[in-house]
């Protein structure tokens, strides 16, 4: 399609504001942030979406307007005045890229804990504890009704006052909306039961913030129309939200949401992880857009172009929000406006963002390692080699094949191997839970950019040393991966047990008795026992972790927990598996507790499946070693700089050898492409 009859790429106004095309980043708190504020990786993270051509980037997911609303997740601090400066420089460096910036202002209410920043009381419309952030709020008084009206509009006046084109106000699972549901406010007063007045709170806060700023400054709401709860804001309810808003004319554009983000379980269908379904409110929506004539922005799960268009295409909505799809890929409308969309690299919908806020204190995308690191990995690499050298990768699997595609990105002759007859690695197996098919995508994009930067590929080759010696490399970057190991504290029974790669490729029995031990507690081990008791096994899941799946983050655990309760799936918590014997009853497992040391159960089982990482895949690293110049040695200090790797610890040596990726030690997806582009940039 030409970019002048691409329905993404049309023009379209916003009140006064033109925006250039329908593409944008909705609000997301990525938590980047420094002391609350949006210093320089908070502004080169923004900055290179709008480099990479969208209309709109939202910041602030949510910037909180109080102290009493503590930050829960890296949020800014909109309450001081000093986030004026930096929020300038922002929407500065944006602007000069042709590109609209605005922020969503909030305040949690109890979506937060009473035990961070000030230690304060979380406040609600009611004394509801939300299950997922755990803190039992005070019912908000009319003081502090006042008060936060106050401090929504001196937000908001910051923000006009630092240059930015509006903002948007958060009503989904915050403050404002507690009044707005009946299943959140359960007051009696004027605040209270009909819905005139649970909307008079939202009100006061829009009338304040558009007192304070003007007529001619942005102001948007990002509204929860329909709650999907059985007590809460239903769609009718909701639809004459939206009509009173635009009635009031204070409100400039509506940002759909649906659902409840109260619980885990919640937040995983608002933002919908892979396995469920593309875009799948976008009807809705469509529904919300045809009852107002306010503009109208939705963004969950519009990963892919394809999507996008379609939703432009058919009125559904106006503006299109791809917040995930642009940490993967901030080039997007770039690539489109010069016909090379398939280039777009993938969001696979891990999740491993919006987990990573909470589980590594900030957002990286699985495997665009530049996300969130703009001040020291590109986002596009450059043709910078002047002598351009031979470099031999071997493993075609995340780690592999990213350093590969950097290598040639920069000019270097690159040469492939790969022992499977096709691409992917772990990545490959891990895609066999089928509801995980979309990490394919991680593999598959590189696979597609090795191929288009004419990097030799060679599969059915398991390499030796000599297969590798024979290419004359300069360099040689060894992505081998690991094989499954046993964990330590197995005394007996190492030869009966398999490991998760079995459980997830070989053929089940209905009706197989299976144990899996996890002692990981990442994907792996979950896998494993969702695919086999989807299979028909009956299976029991047991970790020595006090919880289960402790690495696996909140929008991921809902699917797996789902699926453990559809087929029973039996759970041990704090139980370690130290021997398995062979009887005539099956295979007796001996599970013990690190608590109390005493054999606490006996499982016969027809099948033990142990999950303990993996151990590095080395025997090629070791032949090679003695003859490289660098002895194998990477230099840590170089590469976390990304600086040229130049250790020579033998003179007679003609090539560098490093290593990368799970060949390393077991880590993840993003620990091997970060490994991979990293390495890569230093050569």
């Amino acid at each position: 399609m030409s970019a002048s009859r691409d329905p993404l790429l049309q023009p379209f106004n916003l009140r006064h504001l033109t925006l250039k095309n329908r593409i944008v980043s909705a609000a997301h708190e990525p938590a980047y942030s420094e002391d609350g504020l949006p210093k320089a990786r908070y502004r080169l993270y923004h900055e290179a979406k709008a480099r990479g051509g969208m209309a709109m980037t939202m910041i602030g997911g949510s910037a909180v307007v109080a102290p009493d609303s503590p930050p829960a997740f890296g949020n800014l601090l909109l309450y001081k005045d000093e986030i004026v400066p930096w929020l300038a420089e922002l929407a500065d460096s944006v602007h000069q890229h042709d590109c609209a910036v605005m922020c969503q202002v909030t305040h949690l209410g109890r979506r937060t804990r009473y035990n961070a920043g000030d230690w304060l009381p979380v406040v609600a419309a009611s004394g509801l504890r939300e299950p997922a952030h755990r803190a039992f709020p005070k019912i908000a008084e009319e003081h502090d009704l006042e008060r936060i009206a106050k401090a929504y509009a001196d937000g908001a006046a910051r923000c006009q006052a630092a240059g930015l084109d509006g903002i948007e106000i958060e009503a989904y699972g915050h403050f404002l909306d507690g009044f707005l549901s009946p299943w959140t406010n359960r007051r009696d007063d004027d605040w209270g039961g009909e819905l005139a007045n649970r909307l008079r709170f939202p009100l006061m806060v829009i009338d304040a913030v558009r007192a304070s700023v003007g007529p001619e400054f942005l102001v948007g709401i990002r509204l929860v129309v329909d709650e999907l709860l059985p007590h809460g804001l239903g769609r009718d309810e909701g639809l004459e939200v939206c009509r009173l808003l635009e009635q009031g004319g204070a409100i400039d554009f509506l940002n759909v949401i649906r659902g409840h983000i109260d619980s885990d379980t919640g937040l995983a269908e608002v933002i919908p992880n892979m396995g469920a379904a593309s875009a799948p409110h976008l009807a809705f929506v469509g529904e919300v857009k045809r009852a107002t004539g306010l503009p109208v922005l939705h963004a969950s799960r519009i990963n892919d172009v394809a999507t996008a268009r379609y939703a432009i295409r058919e009125g559904l909505l106006d503006l299109v929000g791809m917040v995930r799809a642009h940490m993967a890929e901030p080039n997007i409308a770039a690539l489109i406006e010069a016909g090379d969309e398939e280039r777009i690299r993938p969001c696979v919908g891990a999740g491993y963002c919006i987990d990573g806020i909470y589980e590594n204190g900030a957002a990286y995308c699985i495997h665009n390692p530049a996300t969130g690191r703009e001040a020291s990995l590109p986002h596009v690499i450059a043709r910078d080699v002047d002598a351009p050298r031979h470099v031999v990768v071997v493993g075609a699997g995340p780690a592999g094949l990213e350093a590969a595609r950097a290598s040639a990105e920069r000019g270097h002759r690159v040469t492939l191997l790969e022992a499977n007859d096709v691409a992917g690695g772990q990545v490959r197996l891990a895609s066999l839970l089928e509801r995980r098919r979309e990490m394919l995508g991680i593999t598959e994009w590189r696979l597609a950019e090795c191929q288009r930067l004419g990097v030799t590929l060679r599969f059915n080759c398991y390499a030796e040393a000599d297969d590798v010696l024979a290419l004359a490399p300069d360099v040689v970057i060894l992505a081998t991966g690991g094989l499954p190991q046993v964990h330590p504290e197995l005394q007996a029974g190492e030869a009966l047990v398999q490991s998760s790669w079995d459980a997830l490729v070989d053929p089940v029995r209905a009706g197989e008795r299976v144990l899996v031990y996890d002692d990981h507690g990442g994907f792996p081990g979950l896998s494993a026992a969702e695919h086999l008791a989807c299979r028909g096994a009956h299976v029991t899941l047991a970790t020595p972790e006090r919880t289960l799946g402790i690495e696996v983050g909140g929008t991921n655990f809902p699917a797996f927990l789902g699926a453990f309760d559809r087929h029973d799936v039996a759970i041990r918590l704090n139980r370690t598996l130290t021997r398995v014997e062979r009887t005539p009853e099956g295979l007796a497992s001996t599970l013990t507790s690190a608590y109390c040391r005493d054999t606490l159960e006996t499982l016969n089982v027809d099948r033990v499946i142990v999950e303990h990482g993996t151990a590095p895949l080395d025997e090629l690293y070791h032949d090679l070693k003695p003859q490289s110049r660098n002895l194998g040695e990477l230099d840590i200090d170089a590469f976390i700089a990304i600086t040229p790797q130049r250790l020579t610890r033998n003179e007679a040596g003609n090539f560098q050898l490093f290593r990368i990726g799970d060949a390393v030690a077991s880590r993840n997806v993003h620990a091997a492409v970060y490994d991979g582009l990293r390495l890569a940039l230093g050569l």
